[in-house]
């Protein structure tokens, strides 16, 4: 998976690939010749007294150090931009990925982990690409070349290498081979502390309320104790990886002067060469170090990767059509511009027993308001996501202005869609920003009369800043039916033909209920309104009421039509009022 991903995202920076290859060789092979001048010096120049030799060798050995200098400092610069352009690039990738998600794949992951994925996880990676670039490019060529100039010094010394080069091997694979488990649990421990965070701040309110402070710290701190566990673990078999090198590394030095030694006695060898041999068994083990640096980081990587490559290969359920049909303006296929139709839909989740809806059949219409009500469960916040398509029928159709939704341009589809979602989510920024999510080019004076309609515009008036003022992230810093107004409002600003409101009246109080129906009344008139609720007041006025049950239709008509045909309306109506109000 790492390397699919490495294939996909760094092929736009090929030149910016080719030119660390390139420098990397070149400060490598510099920085290999640098002990064979060393050894010359000592044998050729320092044991016969020339100083002119030692002179010229050493102006030799400083040009190639400022060249060596020079491409090293270039190869970063080089692997960093094009480790940066990675990371950015799939990020993005990641990003557009999810946009293109269904509620459907969104709850299958869970946020805390696409968040996860999409920061620590590419992190992970980039930072793969990034060492690999600035110090793993140089680790074979340092390898082989080392063992070529070795044996270019003598040949009966590097059967030392025959010995130290696997040994060190095998003893780093073994421990790497454990800690990949370890990594791959890191991973969801992450997951795991995340979501919990994300839900103890998310629900900071409810936890005082309730005095749970000290379970959701304990909570927090079983979550926080696996991922410190795990994480030690680790941390443990890196440490003794470095001390194993380390070992392995001064042993080896210590051979190549005992034995290297012995023949300099003999006259097989020259101190120069020792020198120059014992630089090059350093170059060999620090390569290999380099190496085993990696293997630290590639496992840990390879988890990343897999987890980012599950999500670019999950395909959303809802996909957009090949050849999209684009709706004309105004009647088109000789039905009204905005009205919604199902025919005999489904919907039933992945290896789901049984359907959330089965045999759905309703017509809504412009200048109309249609109404769902049903008991918690009935499916009526399911059956209204299949109008947008945040979810797909599974049976069945649904139809805007006579057409599939499946077969439409989303963009055309979301564009006739005004929605208020049962929990309204306000993005940070100001009053202003979050109502032009509805219009980009709504003017001041379009955005007060959509508050005014949503019965908003007093308390934003009471701000200081008015419609400059700020809105925190998710819009805590507003009351819950504050933000259902404001909601109602950038609905209202994008004027669209299909008014969508999943029980955006819940917060309300029954007057300011009763104030904006009657508000918004002329405000959609000639658009199709479809509203979920759970009060009756807030739909008893409705041109069409259905009820579902266990997510069939089991009743459709008036309030008067239902109170007297339907009884599971009618134990509705009576569970919020007496029988005396309810005629």
């Amino acid at each position: 998976m790492l390397i699919r991903l490495l294939r996909q995202y760094l092929r736009p920076y090929g030149a910016f690939v080719t030119g660390v290859l390139v420098l990397q060789l070149v400060q490598t092979l510099a920085t290999l010749y640098l002990p064979s001048l060393n050894a010359d010096i000592i044998d050729l120049g320092i044991a016969r007294g020339d100083t002119g030799f030692i002179m010229r060798t050493g102006g030799w050995m400083l040009a190639i150090s400022l060249l060596q200098v020079a491409c090293a400092v270039a190869a970063v610069y080089f692997g960093a931009r094009a480790s940066m352009a990675f990371g950015r690039d799939l990020r993005e990738g990641l990003f557009t990925r999810v946009q293109d998600f269904s509620a459907q794949e969104v709850g299958h992951f869970g946020a805390p982990s696409l968040i996860t994925r999409t920061t620590n996880d590419i992190q992970q990676v980039q930072m793969v690409v990034l060492m690999s670039f600035t110090i793993m490019v140089m680790a074979p060529i340092m390898l082989v070349g080392g063992v070529v100039m070795a044996l270019r010094e003598d040949v009966a010394l590097s059967r030392l290498l025959l010995v130290v080069v696997p040994v060190l091997g095998i003893a780093v694979g073994l421990i790497v081979s454990r800690m990949i488990p370890y990594f791959r649990a890191m991973q969801k421990r992450i997951d795991r502390i995340n979501a919990v965070l994300r839900e103890q701040i998310t629900g900071i309110r409810v936890i005082r309320a309730f005095v749970r402070e000290r379970r959701e710290a304990e909570r927090f701190g079983v979550a926080n104790t696996a991922l410190f566990e795990t994480s030690i673990r680790v941390g443990m078999l890196m440490a003794l990886m470095f001390p194993t090198v380390m070992l392995v590394m001064n042993a080896s030095s210590v051979g190549v002067l005992w034995f290297g030694g012995q023949r300099v006695d003999a006259g097989a060898m020259q101190i120069g060469s020792l020198t120059a041999y014992l630089s090059y068994l350093v170059y060999i083990l620090m390569a290999v170090m380099i190496a085993t640096m990696m293997f630290v980081m590639v496992p840990r990587a390879v988890v990343a990767s897999e987890r980012i490559v599950e999500v670019l290969d999950s395909e959303p359920t809802v996909r957009p059509p090949a050849e999209p049909v684009r709706l004309p303006p105004g009647t088109a296929l000789g039905v009204a511009q905005g009205t919604v139709e199902l025919r005999e839909a489904e919907f039933r989740y992945p290896g789901a027993e049984a359907a959330v809806l089965h045999g759905i059949s309703l017509t809504a219409r412009p200048g109309r308001t249609t109404a769902i009500i049903g008991s918690t469960g009935a499916g009526k916040t399911t059956l209204l996501g299949l109008v947008p398509r945040l979810f797909d029928v599974t049976a069945g159709a649904v139809l805007v202005d006579g057409v599939d939704v499946r077969a439409l341009d989303p963009d055309d589809l979301w564009a006739r869609i005004g929605l208020v979602p049962q929990r309204p989510f306000l993005f940070s920024g100001t009053v202003a920003s979050n109502l032009r999510y509805g219009r980009a080019d709504a003017s001041d004076d379009e955005l007060w009369h959509a508050l005014e309609v949503a019965q908003a515009r007093d308390f934003v008036e009471q701000m200081p800043e008015g419609l400059d003022a700020p809105i925190a992230q998710g819009g805590t810093n507003v009351s819950g039916g504050q933000r259902q107004r404001l909601a109602i409002a950038r609905a209202l600003v994008k004027r669209p033909s299909i008014y969508l409101f999943d029980d955006a009246f819940s917060a309300l109080d029954y007057a300011t209920d009763a104030a904006l129906r009657a508000a918004l009344a002329p405000e959609t008139r000639d658009a199709t309104v479809v509203v979920v609720a759970q009060r009756v007041s807030t739909i008893r006025g409705a041109e069409q009421i259905v009820v579902l049950e266990a997510g069939a239709v089991v009743g459709v008509g008036t309030h008067d039509e239902l109170m007297a045909t339907s009884q599971t309306y009618r134990e509705i109506v009576l569970s919020q009022v007496s029988a005396q109000e309810a005629a």
